[in-house]
């Protein structure tokens, strides 16, 4: 499965991820667009799945005009969403074209400087 980490992902995540083709947005020269033209430029790159931690993407596009799925994490620090690997995996192999699936991480908290 080809799928595209976005800019706010931690690139160590590929590393889990090995038995797909995997990419990132600053890798594919996308950094900076807006969700709309990212997804755009991904879907016409081939990509089946997108990994983001914007929580706000379903409510800012129309996921199911894309033929990609989304899939958004709760948080998007590596120690916290390091302990959720095979929730992300899980949920990138049974991903569904036009739809999201979020997979709870649960979220930083800074005064203890983890997740909770």
């Amino acid at each position: 499965m080809k799928v595209l980490l976005d800019e706010n992902i931690p690139h160590n995540l590929r590393q889990f991820l090995r038995e797909h083709d995997v990419a990132t947005v600053t890798y594919c020269g996308w950094g900076g667009l807006k969700n709309g033209e990212l997804l755009k430029a991904a879907q016409g790159a081939g990509f089946e799945v997108f990994v983001t931690g914007d929580r706000e993407l379903e409510f800012q596009q129309n996921l199911a005009e894309f033929s990609l799925a989304v899939i958004a994490l709760s948080d998007n620090h590596w120690p916290i969403i390091s302990r959720y690997i095979p929730e992300i995996t899980a949920s990138i192999k049974s991903a569904t074209p036009g739809a999201l699936r979020r997979v709870d991480c649960g979220t930083f908290n800074r005064a203890q400087g983890r997740g909770r």
